[in-house]
């Protein structure tokens, strides 16, 4: 009897394949397993969500398996039907929510079981040589001696610092010889939990937040709203501490590279165990080894960013997200996955608790916090002796800028580097100057391929488009009159940088953007060296105002945010809130007390005003209010419909044709077709079309039954489009 496989491969189209298991194949085929399958002329890896003795294709259309690449099922069951359930939620293809679910090394087929781990031992011959034979060689000297106490693994060759060249001479002459064994899986932590520090003293506010989320048993989401500076990790810290000792292991998702040594760093050095780390600054064989090792339950704890969300756990215990409102949670290419609310959905499926911690709390959250659906836990005062902080508004109108500076914060800030304090300056524009202006004729170079100005890098002798990539050496003459008086016009983080490094010279200046963050490392080695106090003035972009803890940052200094103010971005409000209270909480986090001025032309700004004077937590509250009025979400649920085509005209004519099989009565919303608010990119362009619904379920249903219409349209195949499910970013 024939034995037929339904099939999920990496490929849009939302079907499985059937594909026949070899009569050759010795056992019984299990859902999970990855197998390679012939697909056109290509071979592709996918994953068996079916196992079936009938098939509907004519036994000529029908092919084999050419490799059934696992003997058991590669994700467990609870993370088997989370991506299951988030393929239909995104409306994508299994498959590409399964691949999406799997490192990049498993996607290319190699083992997912454990690695074998490379030992040299000598062999008799060697036993029996006197290291005087190799005096010549001292290194093959150093080799001959450690080996004969005991065999050396290869992490043991690389941090012991050994020749490799002596290595391969000792191997060649027949005295040392390679062995492979497989590496024995260490549990101890599971049974003898051991500290590395002693936890600090909780204040009252912490202990009472730790001692709830101890009394939880089973599912349950807990948004923990504490202030910048309130100790959330303490708690973090804390509450691990339990679920450890219950031989459980953690998952903790931070939304960006940057805060993973830092997190990274406070974990180890509070609990004496295994912490894998997933993030894309790895090779693929690193983050395969991490996974491998929280599989299989090596790991205590698992450290990452998004895509760490789908790394299994033999021994779920607990799920945290640090800065649940990061817009990074939200994957913007391919499958528009939001990390955030799939680890809400892990939990429940896994029967363990989930805890979103944040100083900014999402509106999403808020709102599922205030309705009594996540648990409720806040965080009102500074941990330690920190203070709170003076927060000013410096108004800039007819006042001469010095570099975007203004004399009130450059008095400022001499004030505090006199005190011998550090100052921190965010701008969130990295290059020289956002846009390259001609003197003579004012034209401003334009993309060529997008609606955009080019931004000038004058450290890199480039002008290039931040939207698609597009990049030119600095023009000698301007591209419209030939004039050769070219200047920046505008302020980016470097020239920024070097303004202040003229300005202060005795204070050295460092900059953190993703310009100076390239190389791997980078990053780390600045935090540092910050940390130290090597640098005393911190100039950054976003990437400096997340999470970060600097004990000797006294004033904040924010540039220019009246950009943030008109959007055309509905949550512009939320986020302009969530920056400023990011960026103002990195001052005074220690004894020292902190200052924040804002620069703006907008002093009388409601917004701005509101925030200030009452803080995140009572803006967020009026800001959910305005949304509910104007049935925005997370009032109402949103899904987000881009087409992109070379003629404006095909991607029209496809939203017009998929806005015609959308329902329309009082439920539901239909905004659009209208251009993107960048309208051309990267040669293409952008149309949006906005479909909002008051009920979630009614939207999943409508979208389900006109998907397939969509996919049939003429129009469909003219233009390249994309659905964004719960969009967060309407640029």
């Amino acid at each position: 009897m024939s034995l037929f496989v339904e099939v999920a491969l990496p490929v849009p189209m939302r079907q499985t394949f059937s594909y026949r298991v070899p009569e050759t194949y010795p056992s019984t085929p299990q859902i999970g397993m990855r197998v390679k399958v012939p697909f056109g002329r290509q071979q592709l890896i996918g994953l068996v969500t079916g196992i079936t003795d009938t098939c509907s294709l004519a036994p000529k259309q029908i092919k084999s398996v050419l490799e059934f690449i696992d003997d058991k099922p590669l994700l467990p069951e609870s993370l088997y039907k989370l991506t299951l359930w988030a393929a239909r939620y995104y409306f994508c293809s299994q498959g590409q929510m399964l691949t999406q679910a799997l490192p990049v090394a498993l996607r290319k087929g190699l083992d997912a079981a454990p690695q074998k781990i490379q030992f040299w031992q000598l062999t008799e011959i060697g036993q029996n040589i006197a290291p005087e034979a190799v005096k010549r060689a001292p290194a093959q000297k150093k080799l001959l001696e450690l080996l004969k106490t005991a065999s050396l693994t290869q992490e043991e060759v690389i941090s012991l610092d050994i020749s490799k060249a002596a290595l391969k001479a000792l191997e060649d002459k027949g005295w040392v010889a390679r062995h492979e064994r497989v590496a024995e899986l260490n549990l101890d932590w599971r049974t003898s939990l051991e500290m590395d520090e002693t936890p600090h003293k909780l204040n009252k506010e912490q202990a009472v937040a730790v001692a709830t989320l101890n009394l939880q048993q089973g599912y349950h989401c807990t948004l923990l709203e504490g202030i910048t500076g309130s100790g959330k990790t303490e708690v973090y810290l804390a509450v691990l501490e339990e679920i450890l000792k219950q031989g459980k292991q953690a998952l903790i998702l931070v939304p960006e590279i940057g805060l993973t040594p830092q997190t990274i760093n406070r974990f180890k050095r509070r609990f004496k165990v295994n912490v894998a780390i997933l993030h894309s600054g790895l090779t693929d064989n690193q983050r395969l080894e991490a996974w491998r090792q929280a599989r299989c339950g090596q790991a205590a704890i698992i450290i990452g960013t998004r895509s760490a969300l789908f790394t299994p756990m033999a021994y779920p215990g607990i799920i945290i997200l640090d800065e649940e409102h990061d817009s990074s949670f939200k994957q913007q290419e391919g499958v528009g996955y939001h990390a955030r609310d799939l680890a809400v959905m892990r939990g429940h499926l896994e029967s363990i608790p989930v805890i979103l911690g944040t100083a900014t709390p999402s509106l999403e959250s808020l709102q599922n916090a205030l309705s009594g659906r996540y648990h409720h836990l806040q965080l009102g005062e500074r941990a330690g002796a920190a203070k709170k902080v003076r927060q000013g508004i410096i108004d800039i109108k007819n006042m001469p800028l010095k570099a975007g500076m203004s004399v009130p914060l450059l008095n400022e800030i001499r004030l505090h580097l006199d005190a011998g304090n550090q100052v921190l300056l965010f701008l969130n524009r990295r290059g020289f100057a956002p846009a390259l202006l001609c003197h003579e004729c004012g034209h401003l170079h334009e993309c060529d391929r997008c609606d955009a100005f080019f931004t000038v890098h004058q450290s890199l002798g480039e002008i290039c488009c931040h939207h698609c990539g597009n990049q030119y050496a600095i023009p000698k003459q301007c591209h419209k009159c030939g004039s050769t008086m070219l200047m920046g016009q505008g302020i980016g983080t470097e020239q920024l940088a070097e303004a202040l490094q003229q300005e202060f010279p005795k204070h050295p200046v460092v900059r953190i953007d993703r310009d100076t963050t390239r190389l791997k490392g980078s990053l780390e080695t600045h935090l540092n060296a910050i940390h130290k106090g090597e640098y005393k003035i911190l100039v950054g972009t976003q990437m400096l105002a997340k999470g970060h803890h600097f004990p000797d940052v006294t004033l904040v200094g924010l540039l220019d945010v009246d950009g943030a103010l008109f959007s055309a971005d509905f949550r512009a409000p939320e986020r302009f809130g969530q920056l400023y209270t990011q960026v103002a909480g990195r001052a005074g986090r220690a004894s020292k007390p902190g200052t924040v001025l804002l620069q703006t032309h907008q002093s009388d700004n409601p917004i701005l005003r509101d925030l200030l004077h009452r803080g995140y937590g009572e803006f967020a509250r009026s800001q959910l209010k305005e949304r509910q009025q104007a049935l925005l979400p997370p009032a109402w649920h949103m899904v987000l419909v881009r087409a992109e085509a070379h003629l404006a005209s095909d991607a029209d004519n496809f939203l017009n044709a998929f806005a015609a099989l959308l329902p329309q009565d009082k439920e539901f919303e239909v905004i659009g077709p209208m251009p993107a608010p960048l309208d051309k990119k990267a040669g293409k362009f952008r149309r949006q079309l906005l479909f909002q619904a008051k009920n979630r379920n009614r939207l999943q249903q409508e979208f389900e039954r006109i998907h397939p219409l969509v996919e049939q349209l003429i129009e469909a195949k003219r233009c390249r489009w994309s659905l964004d499910r719960d969009p967060q970013d309407l640029l």
